[in-house]
């Protein structure tokens, strides 16, 4: 019912109720669309009426009929259908949250609530407040798992649960809610994973480690061998235990990476993000942050920490920055915070014109180069690296910047150790004096544990290993490109972008859900519904990764799941979004993006090509020695008489080049390690 249906009826009573007779229509209003403080699945309206000797008991029997209602469907087929047609695809074993994705025991447990509340409400005196259990439904499976929470606590107190209810009622009703499927990497089958059944094998399709280092077989052995010397924990903060050489050298090799005087680690780059934004804005005296519209979370999060007055200006819109930075006095502190690579919808940010305006107006700037480390540039540095790409690939693997290149001409960098160099961690570049203000200032970085040293060492190993070694980006460019143009073909609605981010639009949120759903069940594909907050709602859409890894045979089997599930649930083609007037830059003349990479770049590599179900992944043993000199100081020489390590090459490689099991083909044995050399120009000079 309408909320004007609601004030409708009440008006048709007001002559039998005096409570209503003398109450004033805006009263009525405002205590019928406000919550219950006491009992939150209530209205304030509704906690008044409980205590009317007539409207309160029928409120209780209507609520008992409503409860009994949502439990009458018994038929299994029925159930079945319902759930279906939701994009609910039941198993065996059932947890309370299992219960929010069901309509129907959803429902049943508002009802439920409601109840409770009624209940609780119409004898605030009472301490046992019983409970409103419905009749299970015979053919419902979440039914098996009561939906009803724990009993309401004394009426005297405030019910903590049913807020915590009534709040995740919401997430559920606009389609909000987060799920998080149980999916468990293999290393040695990357991309594959299993699901919370060890032996249901599935194609991970969506997740950041980008390049599939989290399992290349340097960086597992690095980590062991790290491990083994060092132990597990850090041992404390950085200030008390947790300053280790291991994790200097990680620092090190990051400023080295950006050409930047210095660098600072911390426990992810939200953190990064947040402690860097933050304390710039509590030590710069009046400072105003210009922040694109699309940054994310973390960005968001900092700038509102810092107390800076904060101006947005509109997606890579030039234009609208400049004409917002104008009305600020030139000696005003500023800065531009923005991203490189927009990692929903796969744009890239004008970085070099944002540089322009930046020394025009007296501002520093801030980028964000999370989606875009170990991706882009010759020696995986990022977007601002790759946009003088030629200038890096001739000055090798110097530290010392290139003067008024357009990575030396921003102020600050930050970026991750947790997507394309598989591993954990963030970090922050910038000039000597202003990374040790953050060192000394940020509580994010002072209060936190180090992360642990076999995680930093595979962090570094990581680094190095993609500064020497072209390849593996170029590759995943190959598949990017491969990808979009077998979507664009069956006419399945990319959002376009010159990045490896491939967003497919679905435009709507239950639909989005349902498609992921269906991938996973019935195609043996993993890719997560992005639904708001971190899309607008209207934009929800499946995003796509497609790594180096990833065989030209899995792509196909991609292709051909998502035609079918978009056919299934007739969701809105290319050509359809372009009859709607457009979407998310979806059917508004905008396809033609060229990629940032060009293939001149990518031939650097040697022309790579895709691989398929049975060929061995490319290990670059240059690299490989490389990454292994450079820990000798304190690992030590990897030599033969290492089993271990010779066992985790061997079965790391013998087991990459398997496929999906549901590939039918002879199965390869390796007896021994032989790592074949990338074919490759030269990166450093």
């Amino acid at each position: 019912m309408s909320m004007m249906d609601k004030l409708a009826s009440l008006s048709r009573f007001k002559t039998a109720c005096p409570f209503l007779r003398t109450t004033q229509s805006n009263t009525l209003r405002s205590l019928s669309t406000l919550t219950s403080s006491r009992f939150p699945a209530l209205s304030q309206l509704t906690e008044s009426a409980t205590k009317c000797p007539i409207m309160g008991p029928a409120l209780q029997m209507r609520s008992t009929q409503l409860v009994a209602g949502y439990a009458s469907v018994a038929a299994q087929a029925d159930v079945q259908e319902i759930h279906h047609s939701k994009g609910i695809f039941p198993g065996s074993d059932f947890s309370d949250a299992d219960i929010a994705k069901c309509p129907h025991a959803s429902a049943a447990r508002a009802a439920a609530r409601m109840t409770q509340d009624l209940a609780a409400a119409s004898n605030a005196q009472t301490t046992s407040v019983p409970k409103a259990a419905p009749p299970p439904a015979g053919g419902c499976p979440f039914h098996k798992v009561p939906a009803v929470g724990p009993q309401a606590p004394n009426a005297n107190t405030f019910n903590y649960d049913q807020l915590f209810g009534a709040e995740l009622e919401k997430k559920h009703k606009d389609q909000s809610y987060r799920y998080f499927n149980n999916i468990n990497r293999l290393a040695r089958k990357f991309p594959v994973a299993h699901t919370a059944n060890v032996n249901d094998h599935v194609e991970v399709w969506c997740a950041n480690d980008y390049l599939g280092m989290g399992n290349n077989p340097v960086v597992i052995e690095t980590m062991h061998r790290t491990l083994d010397k060092y132990g597990a924990g850090a041992g404390g903060t950085r200030n008390i235990a947790g300053n280790s050489a291991i994790l200097l050298a990680l620092e090190n090799e990051l400023a080295s990476l950006h050409r930047k005087p210095a660098a600072l680690v911390f426990s992810s780059c939200y953190v990064a993000n947040d402690a860097t934004l933050s304390t710039l804005g509590a030590k710069l005296p009046g400072l105003v942050y210009f922040s694109d519209a699309s940054n994310h979370a973390s960005m968001i999060q900092g700038i509102r920490h810092s107390g800076a007055k904060k101006v947005i200006f509109n997606h890579n819109d030039l234009e609208d920055l400049e004409n917002k930075l104008k009305m600020w006095p030139h000696e005003t502190p500023k800065i531009i915070a923005f991203e490189s690579v927009y990692s929903m919808c796969g744009s890239i940010g004008p970085i070099s014109e944002i540089c322009d305006l930046a020394k025009k107006y007296g501002a520093l700037t801030f980028l964000d180069e999370v989606h875009a480390v170990g991706l882009y540039g010759p020696r995986g540095a990022g977007v601002a690296e790759h946009l003088d790409f030629e200038a890096h690939q001739k000055a090798g693997q110097s530290p010392e910047a290139i003067k008024d290149s357009v990575m030396d001409r921003v102020d600050i960098i930050t970026g991750t150790l947790g997507k394309a160099y598989g591993s954990v961690g963030g970090y922050v570049v910038g000039s000597r004096d202003f990374i040790d203000m953050i060192r000394s200032y940020a509580p994010g970085f002072i209060f936190t544990t180090s992360l642990p040293p076999a995680s930093v060492a595979g962090s570094r190993a990581s680094i190095v290993y993609q500064k020497y070694h072209i390849g593996d980006r170029a590759l995943k460019q190959v598949n990017v490109r491969e990808l979009k143009e077998r979507f664009a073909e069956l006419d399945v609605p990319v959002i376009p972008g010159p990045s490896h981010i491939v967003p497919v639009l679905v435009g709507d949120a239950g639909l989005a859900k349902q498609a992921s759903d269906k991938l996973l069940h019935e195609h043996g594909i993993y890719v997560q519904a992005i639904n708001y907050p971190t899309v607008p709602v209207g934009e929800e859409r499946l995003r796509f990764t497609v790594t180096p890894r990833h065989t030209i045979e899995q792509i196909d089997g991609l292709v051909r799941a998502v035609n079918t599930v978009f056919t299934e649930l007739a969701i809105n083609r290319t050509s359809d979004w372009t009859k709607l007037g457009g979407r998310a830059n979806v059917g508004v003349g905008k396809d033609d993006v060229k990629p940032i990479w060009t293939k001149s770049q990518i031939n650097t590599a040697g022309v790579p090509q895709a691989l398929q179900n049975g060929q061995p992944v490319v290990v670059d043993s240059a690299a490989v020695d490389i990454v292994r000199k450079e820990f000798e100081g304190l690992l030590g020489p990897v030599g033969c008489e290492r089993k271990v390590e010779g066992e985790l090459f061997t079965g790391a490689v013998a087991l990459a080049t398997k496929g999906l099991a549901k590939h039918a083909r002879v199965p390869r044995t390796i007896d021994s390690l032989e790592v074949p050399a990338a074919i490759q120009v030269p990166v450093s000079a």
